[in-house]
């Protein structure tokens, strides 16, 4: 077993790895390296893509896996999660304890059941997602939180509402960045994007997000949605029915659903002093990778192999 830590994610320490590893020992010849900076574990996934290893393991945020998705794209290694940020979309979609205490006594357990099946695996500009893909305000709340990591530590899905509030006042109220979603032969506008590889698109502590809820983690395809406007009275019936088990986002007279999706393009229609598009930020799995003026989606089936 590789296990691959990201030692600044949220709940991740070096006593609680060292116990991790210790535990893991049971079952596993255990080799765990640190991540060092930004896209390391992609660096460290391709290096472990000839066959090495057994199970590859990451142990941190869904940023984490997502770097180590990339890496190891296309191959046969299995791929596992021990939780470690601080939502775990991924890990909880495939059944894994929420706590690293319980995942790390699932993943012994493993060992007496490995069955390693394929998953899906989103393409947007070229980078892997393996849930979900955000432009615009989800994005932008991504950057403000990922800029000040103690406090998203301390406060989670706190920081989380108030970095919305205030990216939504400052950046959508009045002139946010226009899109085109081009897909399936059509044009649509707004300001904001999303695109799923699974469901839910995330978590408000233990209450799941759903956007696009047609859609699974190997069904060969995505779901998009498009958000039409950043207007103050669409933000509170919004904000209640993704939080509501009962509602549907998506029916909302403001957001459009895409399911079944191969391709689809999203570009800014918003033009600077300049004359040129105006760029809108990007997150992957809840990363923020900077921003853009247009985005080429896609889907890979089948292209990570899980064990979980």
């Amino acid at each position: 077993m590789l296990i691959i830590v990201n030692p600044y994610a949220t709940t991740v320490s070096d006593r609680l790895k060292n116990l991790v590893v210790y535990a893991l020992q049971a079952r596993y010849d255990v080799e765990a390296v640190d991540t060092e900076a930004a896209e390391h574990a992609i660096e460290i996934g391709r290096e472990a893509r000839h066959g090495e290893y057994d199970i590859v393991v990451a142990f941190g945020g869904d940023g984490t896996l997502n770097e180590v998705a990339n890496g190891l794209a296309g191959t046969d290694v299995p791929v596992s999660v021990l939780p470690g940020g601080s939502t775990n979309v991924v890990a909880r979609t495939l059944g894994i304890p929420n706590d690293v205490v319980d995942a790390t006594e699932h993943l012994i357990g493993l060992a007496d059941d490995f069955q390693p099946r394929k998953i899906d695996l989103g393409r947007c500009n070229g980078r892997h997602f393996v849930f979900a893909c955000g432009v615009g305000l989800d994005a932008t709340v991504v950057r403000r939180v990922d800029a000040h990591p103690r406090l998203k530590a301390r406060a989670r899905q706190w920081y989380y509402t108030w970095a919305a509030i205030s990216g939504f006042y400052r950046h959508y109220l009045r002139n946010p960045v226009r899109l085109e979603l081009e897909i399936a032969g059509g044009k649509h506008e707004g300001v904001t994007a999303i695109a799923q590889n699974s469901d839910p698109f995330t978590y408000f502590a233990n209450v799941p997000i759903r956007i696009c809820e047609d859609i699974g983690l190997d069904d060969g395809t995505l779901s998009m949605a498009l958000l039409h406007r950043a207007k103050q009275r669409d933000m509170l019936p919004i904000a209640t029915r993704v939080l509501s088990q009962r509602l549907h986002a998506s029916n909302n007279r403001q957001i459009d659903e895409f399911d079944d999706v191969g391709e689809a393009t999203v570009r800014s229609i918003s033009m600077d002093e300049d004359d040129q598009p105006r760029p809108f930020p990007v997150q992957v799995d809840g990363d923020y990778i900077g921003e853009h003026t247009e985005l080429t989606f896609g889907v890979d089936p089948g292209a990570l192999t899980i064990v979980a």
